[in-house]
């Protein structure tokens, strides 16, 4: 606190060339602390920093049941996640039905409630339950049967959706799930390896997209479940998968993969949003769409006036781990305007028991430093606390 005083004294102490030279060095350093000073002052308390930080994760864990000392239980109780994400099959273990967190409903159910008993906040607990191929709760574990996106959007009946969609949220619901990372509003093309290939996505059409997502959310709301757009800015003409490696999809993307998106965001049926890890030169020519502010605060932000939450796919997915360090890539994705950060810990990468620690540890740092404004980290705990009263208010 007394060293400024001081350096400005003795600058102008010095005179000649050498001593201007001292001056400009001691007046840059000068600035620097004050700069530093006045960051610091602004800043709440370190807890109230690594609170912010926790509720932007998304986080996964391992076990089909919990107890006082496993992992959920920390990562609920003691460090404060915004939200779990729930698998039933672990991809890091043996990768069998059953070895990760869903083995039946009446566990499951039992799991949720203790998880939600942790929390002194509303816990998000979401899994993608799409339907068809891409569905965490299975007829093996005492869940009704569902059907493939693009069986109903073949079929384009609205009673025929509504039935399904209001069937599949309701065992959601009756599980403790609240959140569910669907609906896929991607446009169809069987040659996309991790989308079309496995029909999750409506249609080719557009408006046949929007329609059926919104009849899937209109009945997933009714049931007290919150749904999840996704794979913005449009993922169903990537021809690689981008957990595994680097996906462009410049050459093959569309403006038109936008109107599902738009026309639900403008119908107020976007509850969240998940980007994707591609990348595209016609929208951000330097990073990928999960780390890029010309995707999210631009695009979707700007141009088509979202102001939910937004929500990164798995930040340790090869497409990300391969380009960037862990600790840019929050940086980069939270200045760019997500809210929420995915970490299933349950992809190629492995399974870590500390990891989410060790994120509020980065975020908190980040924080620090001034490379994420406190300002950023605001905004993203005003937009998830309106998220949990919308979940309040529909269950």
């Amino acid at each position: 606190m007394y060293l400024l005083p001081l350096m400005w004294t003795d600058c102008f102490l010095f005179n000649g060339g050498e001593d201007n030279q001292m001056k400009r060095i001691f007046t840059t350093l000068a600035i620097a602390l004050l700069a530093a000073g006045s960051l610091m002052a602004q800043l709440p308390p370190d807890s109230v920093i690594r609170r912010y930080a926790a509720g932007m994760l998304m986080v996964g864990f391992k076990g089909d049941s919990v107890t006082e000392d496993c992992d959920a239980a920390r990562y609920v109780r003691d460090l404060k996640v915004g939200a779990l994400v729930l698998f039933d099959i672990d991809v890091t273990g043996d990768a069998t039905l059953g070895s990760r967190n869903i083995t039946s409903k009446e566990r499951l159910t039992r799991m949720t409630a203790q998880l939600q008993a942790w929390a002194d906040y509303p816990l998000i607990i979401a899994t993608d339950q799409e339907g068809g191929k891409v569905a965490r709760l299975k007829p093996q574990y005492g869940f009704l049967p569902t059907v493939t996106a693009e069986h109903l959007g073949t079929i384009d009946n609205e009673d025929t959706t509504r039935y399904y969609a209001s069937r599949l949220a309701r065992e959601m619901r009756e599980a403790g799930v609240n959140v569910n990372l669907a609906p896929v509003v991607d446009v169809l093309n069987h040659d996309c390896p991790a989308v079309g290939h496995y029909n999750r996505c409506y249609s080719t059409q557009t408006a046949v997209i929007a329609r059926h997502a919104g009849w899937f959310i209109d009945e997933s709301r009714r049931q007290g479940v919150l749904c999840t757009l996704k794979h913005f800015p449009g993922h169903g003409n990537a021809i690689d998968d981008s957990h595994y490696g680097f996906v462009d999809v410049t050459t093959r993307w569309s403006p038109a993969e936008l109107e599902p998106f738009r026309q639900l965001i403008d119908a107020g049926k976007a509850d969240l949003i998940m980007t994707a890890h591609l990348f595209n030169r016609q929208i951000d020519d330097e990073y990928p769409a999960t780390l890029s502010a010309r995707t999210i605060n631009g695009l979707l932000r700007g141009e088509m006036g979202y102001d939910g939450v937004v929500v990164t796919d798995d930040l340790y997915m090869q497409a990300i781990r391969n380009q960037y360090s862990i600790p840019t890539a929050l940086e980069l994705a939270i200045n760019a305007g997500a809210d929420l950060i995915c970490v299933g810990n349950n992809i190629s990468t492995g399974f870590e028991a500390d990891r989410p620690f060790k994120l509020v540890d980065m975020i908190v740092n980040s924080v620090k430093q001034g490379r994420i404004s406190w300002e950023r980290m605001e905004q993203s705990h005003e937009r998830l606390q309106r998220l949990q009263h919308k979940l309040g208010a529909i269950e």
